[in-house]
């Protein structure tokens, strides 16, 4: 029992040790107390704005009860794998997590309900602004001041497990390159039709 309490006393600290005097939050000061799981298997290629993703998350039932009394919002993002940052600055991973851009596509939002032990899931389609890029899944725990107290990943720490691809659209439409293909065709016609007429007026002319 007295374990139990030093272990929820340990979390509790780790959670307020998260927001600085500075309001600074940093990702190594979060405790990782949600599991969370997703459907993409490990190097399974999804297109955006076309395949589905589901998502489960829930309080590791191992931990003491309380330790998720400041949760109030639960927030699922997709997050770029390291293999996916080498040398895009703008993908880049930092400890600030004001500054940090590892996960910058939300994928849902929902209200923490601390009543509810079960596991909670969604279901949805991959938002078709998403990148091509190797990706994880991560969900941050919110407090009431919409501040991140603790998180929960479906790959390992150092990122390199369960990882999944997701495949951009390609900004083309069926209906653009059939607009396309006959504003081509008419382009042709049209300049026959132009050296017909031209070549008539001529003969024209010579016997003129």
């Amino acid at each position: 029992m007295a374990a139990r309490g030093i272990l929820l006393a340990s979390l509790l600290l780790f959670s307020c040790l998260a927001v600085t005097c500075y309001g600074i939050v940093l990702f190594s000061s979060l405790p990782s107390t949600l599991v969370v799981t997703a459907s993409p298997k490990q190097g399974q290629v999804l297109k955006a704005g076309e395949d589905k993703i589901s998502v489960t998350w829930g309080l590791n039932q191992s931990l003491p009860a309380g330790v998720d009394s400041a949760y109030k919002t639960i927030k699922l993002k997709l997050c770029y794998a390291p293999i996916s940052q080498v040398d895009r600055a703008w993908r880049k991973t930092v400890e600030n997590l004001a500054k940090d851009k590892t996960c910058q596509f939300l994928i849902v939002s929902r209200p923490y309900d601390g009543s509810n032990k079960a596991v909670q899931s969604y279901e949805g389609t991959v938002e078709r602004d998403v990148p091509t890029a190797t990706y994880f899944v991560r969900a941050y725990a919110y407090n009431s001041d919409n501040v991140e107290v603790a998180y929960g990943q479906t790959t390992d720490s150092h990122k390199t497990t369960d990882l999944f691809q997701v495949q951009a659209i390609s900004g083309r439409h069926v209906s653009l390159d059939i607009a396309s293909a006959c504003f081509s065709a008419f382009s042709v016609v049209s300049l026959i039709g132009f050296f017909v007429v031209e070549k008539r007026r001529a003969k024209q002319s010579q016997q003129k």
